[in-house]
């Protein structure tokens, strides 16, 4: 691997995702190359079907490319197994998801402790309760996601996602669920948690406007990266 690519938390090169249909192999993804540095806040922008969550998923080593490599954190993903990506995945990456997933069992505390305790952290409790303090919940520890509304919900997966401090954050449409207050808050919340820990943010979204809060956008269309460019924050600060 180059210095440069050393230097980068995610490096892209020659990103190709081809499934086989019965009228021959679509192309969801071809030929995408970019970085992204350790820090950094990232869009990923593109009609409905441009290829954006399937970046997204191979990204996060979810899903397997059929021609390139992806370098996270300085892996090559295509050298790993499913085990080995799982394991990288548990150690340096966070997941908020439109649709929240979270446990329904389980209470906002023991949802954002779970992946601690599944890591052996013994502070996990502490870690949690600290954590949902941050995200506005600390009166909201011992209620189930079912007594939560939909921005509580989004809060304690945020909480979740960073309780491993993670280097690097994927995040997938993750106000597309909710009202403009609630949708609001929570970008509001990715972004300062996003610069507080030096954690790399890289948002899916169809929002141009919450895109423009990012320090760089990528545009895809087509299964092909049309653009690069730059997010109001790259002037911010």
């Amino acid at each position: 691997m180059s210095v440069l690519s050393q230097l980068n938390v995610i490096q892209v090169e020659g990103l190709t995702k081809r499934v086989s249909t019965l009228e021959g192999d679509l192309i969801i993804l071809s030929e995408i190359n970019f970085s992204v540095k350790s820090g950094e806040s990232v869009a990923i922008v593109g009609a409905s079907g441009s290829g954006k969550s399937t970046l997204l998923s191979l990204l996060a080593g979810l899903d397997v490319a059929t021609e390139g490599e992806i370098h996270l954190d300085g892996d090559a993903l295509s050298k790993l197994d499913e085990e080995q990506r799982a394991c990288i995945r548990a150690e340096k990456v966070g997941f908020v998801f439109q649709s929240f997933m979270l446990v329904q069992s389980l209470t906002a505390l023991e949802n954002v402790m779970l992946p601690a305790e599944l890591a052996g952290d013994k502070n996990a409790k502490e870690q949690a309760i600290r954590l949902l303090k941050k995200v506005g919940l600390s009166h909201r520890l011992a209620h189930y996601p079912s007594q939560l509304s939909g921005g509580e919900q989004q809060r304690v997966a945020i909480a979740r996602a960073f309780i491993g401090s993670p280097k690097i954050l994927f995040a997938d449409e993750p106000s597309a669920n909710l009202d403009s207050k609630n949708g609001h808050l929570i970008e509001r919340l990715l972004f300062d948690l996003n610069k507080q820990n030096g954690t790399t943010l890289i948002l899916v979204t169809h929002d141009e406007q919450l895109a423009q809060q990012c320090e760089r956008i990528i545009h895809i269309e087509g299964g092909k990266l049309e653009l690069i460019s730059e997010g109001s924050a790259i002037n911010v600060g």
